[in-house]
């Protein structure tokens, strides 16, 4: 990501790293009617060769009707204040709206969005393409991965539910569009590629989401949560943040959270409301050939263990971090702990392999761990926990 991208402050504060800010408008939106310019095809690489191939005019036609506004109200306390109109100092409250997009992935009514759209919502209203506007209940939402899931009362034959992918098949290159409604602009198609895969956002809860799609599809405030859709109209990402820089407006950079991610969290969210995510419970860092070298450690990749959350799984599984900092080339690295080299079997170098690994699993399940202390290779077994994780003494 280029130099000098900040984080934009959207709808009550930035949730984001690295430049990538999550998308939201403010109170004052404009509706206006898309005009959609018509592209020759979609998908016109090695990667997409399924025989379903559409145009961006076929796919709009087709997924549009599904995709949604999603409007939120919230009430906040405004501060004490002895200036207008509020003379005595008594604490009053404010309406505060904002407006996003999701899309409707059932007959009953259910309805993919951000979390960061709905947030703390007292009420939500979902519009639909025939102007209809209908309030929907949140059946359950996850800050940790940034999806809602909303649910209306409405005709089946009103609802257009719209075909999910598999975002495990995306690759770099491959064309996708997105629909939404940028800026209060309602359902706007925007077209361009997958730049990247496995980029890492933090979530409104604070947690990593990895497996993230990077596109230059122009996404703007007000897109969060609309779909992210591949050559045959599947939705492979739920479009969550951009990139902004010395501006708020768009960059080219823009991030989805993965399909497959999202029909996980759903599920949960469909049966418990809300979402238990198992937690290994360590602060690591990868290191490199070179800094094995150099610090004499047991192997010459893996994760060293910087500390351990006190009663966590690993803690209790006797895993150690480090006592030591020591710096190399501005560097600092936490020595004296242990060097994870497997987890389940499968070699570990980076903590995004090691999310995704334990992100398999449920709280309370066991993994074999194998790791160095020392030159010493040894094995142990960690109990998954439950975040969210207890702060580091």
């Amino acid at each position: 990501m280029a130099a000098g991208l900040v984080v934009a402050a959207v709808a009550g504060g930035a949730v984001a790293i690295a430049g990538a800010a999550l998308l939201d408008v403010g109170e004052n939106t404009t509706t206006v009617r898309e005009v959609v310019l018509d592209r020759p095809t979609i998908g016109g690489n090695v990667s997409q060769t399924d025989s379903r191939r559409m145009t961006l005019r076929d796919i709009y036609r087709q997924d549009a009707p599904g995709v949604v506004q999603v409007t939120s109200t919230t009430k906040v306390k405004l501060p004490r204040s002895q200036w207008f109109g509020n003379p005595f100092g008594m604490q009053g409250t404010d309406v505060q709206r904002s407006l996003g997009s999701g899309f409707v992935i059932d007959k009953a009514g259910l309805v993919v969005t951000n979390y960061h759209v709905v947030g703390s919502a007292q009420t939500v209203y979902v519009s639909f393409s025939n102007s209809d506007s209908m309030r929907a209940e949140i059946v359950g939402k996850d800050a940790s991965t940034d999806v809602a899931l909303l649910k209306v009362i409405a005709s089946s034959r009103a609802l257009t539910p719209l075909p999910l992918g598999n975002s495990d098949t995306v690759e770099v290159g491959d064309e996708v569009a997105a629909i939404g409604n940028p800026l209060g602009y309602e359902r706007s198609i925007t077209l361009g590629i997958v730049s990247a895969l496995h980029r890492s956002l933090t979530s409104p809860g604070g947690a990593p989401i990895d497996r993230v799609i990077q596109t230059d599809a122009v996404l703007n405030q007000g897109n969060s949560g609309g779909p992210l859709l591949n050559a045959q109209g599947e939705v492979v990402g739920v479009s969550s943040a951009i990139a902004t820089g010395a501006g708020a407006g768009n960059t080219g950079i823009g991030f989805a959270i993965p399909i497959n991610t999202v029909k996980d969290v759903v599920a949960q969210l469909k049966t418990r409301g809300h979402v238990e995510h198992p937690f290994f419970g360590v602060v690591s860092r990868p290191i490199s050939s070179r800094i094995a070298r150099v610090f004499n450690l047991g192997a010459p990749k893996g994760l060293l263990v910087e500390s351990v959350y006190p009663g966590s799984g690993a803690d209790q599984a006797g895993l150690i971090g480090g006592s030591d900092q020591v710096v190399i080339a501005g560097e600092s690295y936490q020595l004296g702990g242990d060097l994870i080299v497997r987890v389940d079997r499968v070699a570990v170098s980076t903590t995004e392999r090691l999310r995704e690994i334990v992100a398999q699993h449920e709280p309370g399940d066991t993994v074999l761990v194998d790791f160095y202390r020392g030159s010493e290779l040894r094995t142990t077994n960690v109990k998954l926990g439950r975040q969210s994780p207890p702060p580091l003494e």
